[in-house]
């Protein structure tokens, strides 16, 4: 039997556009947990380049990486810092519309 080779999804190599961007982010936020939003911000940056997106956001490269690593949950600011480091803004709307 023939070995099926397989390679390792990366969506950062999918996150091409300002649209596709926004929408990542928007599933990460209707998630309601920081950690599943820190990881899509962590794709976005490393699909964007960590270096513009620190430089962008005005943090450290290494602070970046320590924000992104998941091992602390970040502060409001930072994350505000990076969103729109990344092109992303906002909304609130009513939960029950």
């Amino acid at each position: 039997m023939d070995k099926i080779k397989v390679s390792r999804f990366d969506v950062a190599e999918h996150l091409d556009s300002e649209e596709v961007i926004a929408e990542y982010i928007n599933a990460a936020l209707e998630e309601g947990d920081i950690d599943v939003l820190m990881a899509a911000i962590s794709d976005v940056a490393k699909a964007r380049g960590m270096s513009k997106v620190a430089a962008d956001a005005g943090v450290g490269r290494a602070s970046l990486y320590k924000t992104l690593s998941g091992e602390t949950k970040p502060k409001a600011d930072t994350v505000f810092k990076l969103l729109r480091a990344l092109g992303v803004k906002l909304y609130a709307e009513p939960a029950h519309a």
